[in-house]
């Protein structure tokens, strides 16, 4: 987990947080193996801010990947994703009782199941498909 906190660290320094000056750095370890970055980006029309765990997400769907195996968040005050990302994340993962959500603290780092952060996600099944 080392890695992909450190890969979050890089992307981090990578930030737009001209308004906030909170900036987050955020990296994804797919199942295939792959890590894709993104870092936050804000607007000043705050509707069109992107956060750090979706830029990473649409890095990796444009890297032809589609399924997150853990996912890395840095920020200045240990701060988990957000509920629009969490949702997101849960778009993009098989199983949310395995994909594993890692923040850096300061006695190492904290692991928590996307399933733990969020028990009630959406999730396609639960969609009733029409004819």
């Amino acid at each position: 987990m080392q890695d992909l906190i450190e890969s979050a660290r890089q992307a981090q320094k990578l930030a737009y947080a001209p308004y906030s000056q909170y900036f987050v750095g955020a990296a994804i370890l797919t199942n295939s193996g792959k890590v894709f970055r993104g870092s936050n980006i804000e607007n000043a029309s705050y509707g069109a801010t992107i956060c750090a765990e979706r830029a990473a997400i649409t890095n990796m769907i444009m890297g032809g990947e589609r399924d997150i195996r853990a996912l890395a968040v840095v920020t200045e005050d240990c701060g988990f994703p957000c509920g629009i990302c969490l949702q997101t994340i849960n778009e993009f993962t098989s199983d949310p009782n395995l994909c594993e959500i890692v923040v850096p603290s300061k006695s190492g780092f904290q692991i928590r199941t996307l399933q733990e952060l969020a028990p009630y996600l959406w999730r396609s099944e639960l969609v009733k498909k029409t004819k």
